[in-house]
């Protein structure tokens, strides 16, 4: 199943009500994930442009959606990013294809 990896930020509320009310944050992501039929592998706070991270897998990028619009929509979060990620297998088996279709584009520049 494909990989996404999600990023994010706390809202100022939401760090004052795990100061107020420290709680599992790894939970809550893995508790959302899977109500919206996902698994989650790995959940990550981080430094720099965002707080958290977290690495699942969806059959399919739409049955992320609507975990990312619970959690946008609760105001805990804002600069929610998600990107698709492949495996060293996946981008090889890319690599082939567009070896075997390289032929069929003419560039513009020729």
């Amino acid at each position: 199943m494909p990989l996404f990896i999600i990023t994010g930020c706390y809202s100022a509320t939401a760090a004052k009500g795990m100061i107020d009310n420290p709680s599992d944050r790894e939970e809550a992501a893995r508790a959302i994930m899977e109500a919206a039929g996902g698994k989650q592998h790995s959940f990550y706070i981080t430094t720099g442009e965002t707080d958290w991270m977290v690495i699942a897998e969806f059959a399919d990028g739409a049955d992320l959606i609507p975990a990312l619009l619970v959690v946008g929509a609760s105001g805990a979060v804002s600069n929610v990013k998600t990107v698709r990620a492949y495996t060293g297998a996946e981008f090889k088996a890319a690599q082939e294809k567009a070896s075997k279709i390289a032929s069929s584009y003419r560039s513009p520049a020729n």
